[in-house]
């Protein structure tokens, strides 16, 4: 594992490279190193903060097709989880021979990504150029999972596209990985036994294997626990701040998340509010 996560971190920092010398000269090193740490284990620290702009993130970089693909390529991949890459090297493309977890993985991987990143691009971004528009929408569709990088203002998001942007910073990667949330695994249970449920079968599946009862009790007080403290967090803090109740819950979403991305109201709050 620490040599895997060594190989891709130092992989992304020498593609990083030309972007950040180009802009920073030798410090510019150090900062491709940085940031492509930070991007593998979805950790979302920048040092890009300037005296005129405090948290800019990658917002310099929204138009750059270098920067916003290493990064989101190294978020996938330390978010994907460590046995997955284990089939992946192991079975390559045999995927038959795959973990069901990793199918799973793999498989909700793709449509979290997909899905919110047309709907981002349906609905937002459009003063953009196509090219940096479909950069964008990619870019806003990995990162909530849960990386914390933005290259664009957030708070120039619809409320749609932030509602789900909510949803995925809730749902995390995937176990055994570097990302947070409470996992991709959790919500394909979940979403298998709904399925299992309108169909009226007794045991829901996923990949022709039974799921046991156990799993699904599991998944589900996980989301409860997830949903309960999201929702109590918000409302504590829109009572306490008087602030709107769908800006609380992006901000107490991405802290439950471990995610780190904000409508720039944390650094305003209030200690009480900080705190939760």
């Amino acid at each position: 594992i620490l040599k895997g996560a060594f190989l891709v971190e130092l992989l992304g920092a020498l593609a990083l490279l030309p972007a950040f010398c180009r802009d920073y000269g030798l410090r510019g090193v150090w900062m491709a190193v940085f940031h492509s740490v930070s991007a593998f284990c979805n950790a979302g620290f920048d040092i890009l903060g300037r005296t005129d702009a405090l948290y800019p993130s990658l917002t310099a970089y929204a138009a750059d097709p270098l920067v916003n693909i290493v990064i989101m390529l190294l978020i996938v991949v330390g978010g994907i989880g460590f046995l997955t890459w284990d089939d992946i090297c192991t079975h390559r493309l045999h995927l038959r021979q795959y973990r069901m977890q990793s199918k799973v993985i793999l498989s909700m991987t793709a449509l979290l990504i997909a899905l919110p990143a047309v709907l981002f691009f349906l609905t937002d971004f459009a003063d953009l150029p196509i090219g940096e528009r479909v950069l964008a929408s990619l870019f806003q569709a990995v990162t909530p999972r849960t990386a914390g990088y933005n290259t664009v203002d957030l708070t120039e998001m619809g409320d749609t596209s932030q509602a789900v942007t909510i949803l995925l910073m809730l749902t995390g990667g995937a176990p055994g990985s570097t990302a947070g949330g409470m996992k991709v695994t959790t919500v394909a249970v979940l979403i298998a036994n709904a399925i299992a449920a309108f169909r009226r079968r007794e045991d829901p599946q996923l990949f022709h294997r039974r799921l046991e009862s156990s799993a699904v009790r599991n998944a589900a007080a996980i989301l409860l626990l997830y949903l309960g403290l999201t929702f109590v967090g918000a409302a504590v803090i829109s009572i306490v701040e008087g602030l709107p109740i769908g800006a609380c819950l992006y901000e107490t979403a991405s802290a439950a998340g471990t995610v780190g991305l904000t409508l720039g109201l944390t650094p305003r709050l209030g200690i009480l509010s900080q705190s939760i």
